[in-house]
């Protein structure tokens, strides 16, 4: 089964329903070679996922080159995928000791031209601010957007980790909608469906994007007992359906009224195939709210 788009009508733009996520990819234990980089895009474009995630901090600032070095080998792939990549996060290295945030103009501008020069790509579809900066000024940041987005360097502009009051102090500077909150969320922090984040993104027509959906491996691995205890309430409804615990998971995101869009981080090939069929899944009401329960450890009031 194909992984269907989802349109943002306020950008004018659609992506794959899941999203294949780069963070991992140097920890991949087939290795990290362009080969290895090329097989994994040509299965989730086999299986509709044109959509990739990056930042510019993942794999030690190298994965956005790795992934540039294939699509300078095989350049008719950039017509056929999408680009998303965040940044903001500074490491402490040789030029500062101190992790930190940089939402300056400067900073934005120089993060964006760098990634464009490792991807090998002329424009890049999305790119979100990694986390809130607390020195962030909404008006600088605006600012820097639209001049990138005239350049046509970028397309759209996002949030990731952001809160809904951080997002709309960002909001009311930018005379463009923003393009996504990318939130952690998963069984085990379900947070954003309670604090407001998902709620605003439903009021804003704009779907988000969700990072750790397998709550990084422990559906697979549970060693809680609550955790134990849902991957066995997982087990038992994926039981019924044929299906395997991940789809199970992948479903449960996708009864969301917001449209979430979940972001795969395996390298493991047979889980990106096992995900693009959870679309086969749809759970009812009352199983959905089971999943839920069991996860929180709690029933609904």
């Amino acid at each position: 089964m194909m992984v269907p788009q989802i349109h943002f009508p306020k950008h004018n733009l659609s992506i794959s329903r899941l999203v294949y996520g780069i963070w991992r990819l140097h920890e991949d234990k087939h290795g990290f070679g362009e080969d290895r980089i090329y097989e994994k895009i040509n299965l989730c474009l086999e299986f509709g996922i044109d959509t990739f995630d990056h930042a510019d901090i993942y794999g030690d600032f190298e994965n956005e080159e790795r992934f540039g070095k294939v699509l300078k080998k095989y350049p008719n792939l950039k017509n056929k995928i999408k680009i998303i990549t965040k940044c903001g996060i500074q490491i402490p290295g040789n030029k500062f000791t101190t992790k930190h945030y940089n939402t300056t103009k400067e900073h934005i501008r120089y993060s964006v031209e760098r990634s464009l020069r490792k991807l090998q790509v002329d424009c890049l579809d999305v790119v979100l601010i990694h986390r809130p900066d607390p020195l962030m000024d909404p008006t600088e940041m605006a600012e820097v957007f639209d001049s990138l987005t005239a350049e046509g360097k970028v397309k759209h502009f996002g949030v990731s980790n952001f809160t809904p009051s951080q997002f709309q102090m960002v909001q009311s500077k930018f005379n463009r909608p923003l393009f996504t909150n990318q939130v952690e969320f998963h069984l085990f922090h379900t947070e954003p469906m309670f604090d407001g984040t998902f709620d605003q993104m439903l009021e804003s027509d704009i779907h988000p994007m969700v990072w750790s959906p397998t709550a990084g491996g422990k559906v697979f691995s549970p060693k809680t007992e609550t955790e134990i205890k849902t991957s066995i309430k997982l087990q038992d409804i994926a039981k019924r359906f044929g299906a395997s615990i991940d789809q199970i998971v992948y479903s449960w995101f996708l009864n969301h009224p917001a449209g979430l869009v979940p972001i795969l981080g395996t390298n493991d090939m047979e889980r990106i195939k096992s995900a693009a069929n959870s679309f086969s899944y749809p759970l009812s009401r009352l199983d959905w709210f089971a999943i839920l329960e069991t996860a929180r450890g709690k029933e609904v009031a």
